[in-house]
């Protein structure tokens, strides 16, 4: 019964935060390709968003990115495909894509193929963090 009182949970919120306005703004993309205004801790107010969060010193993607200079790993010059990438393609974000559906790969794409301020719109039309596998 917990189990279910707990998935019931889950996709309350998931409702929840599906009739939130999702906010459009090309710097709440995350470094990883993630759409921060879509997500939950943002929109709860406990998360500035990637870009904006020290407390995120931990995220190996994050410090790279802004070792380097670059708004996301689109940006980068070293591997023309994300999943090459030893910081980006690691054990925990495999497992974390995998619970989540999560394809942040499929982020940087388009992100790639168009820009920052087409991924925004599209992300916030959809209101989707990343993309779904």
């Amino acid at each position: 019964m917990k189990r279910y009182q707990k998935m019931t949970l889950n996709k309350l919120e998931e409702d929840n935060i599906m009739n939130k306005e999702v906010i459009n703004d090309e710097n709440m993309v995350a470094y990883c390709g993630l759409y921060c205004a879509a997500c939950g801790k943002f929109q709860k107010g406990s998360c500035p968003g990637c870009v904006k969060n020290e407390k995120a010193a931990w995220c190996k993607i994050r410090t790279c990115c802004i070792e380097n200079g670059y708004k996301s790993c689109a940006d980068c010059k070293e591997f023309s495909n994300v999943m090459d990438c030893k910081k980006y393609n690691n054990f925990i974000s495999k497992v974390l894509g995998f619970v989540f559906r999560s394809n942040r790969a499929a982020c940087i794409a388009m992100i790639k193929e168009g820009d920052y301020k087409k991924y925004a719109d599209y992300m916030t039309e959809h209101k989707m963090q990343s993309m779904r596998r």
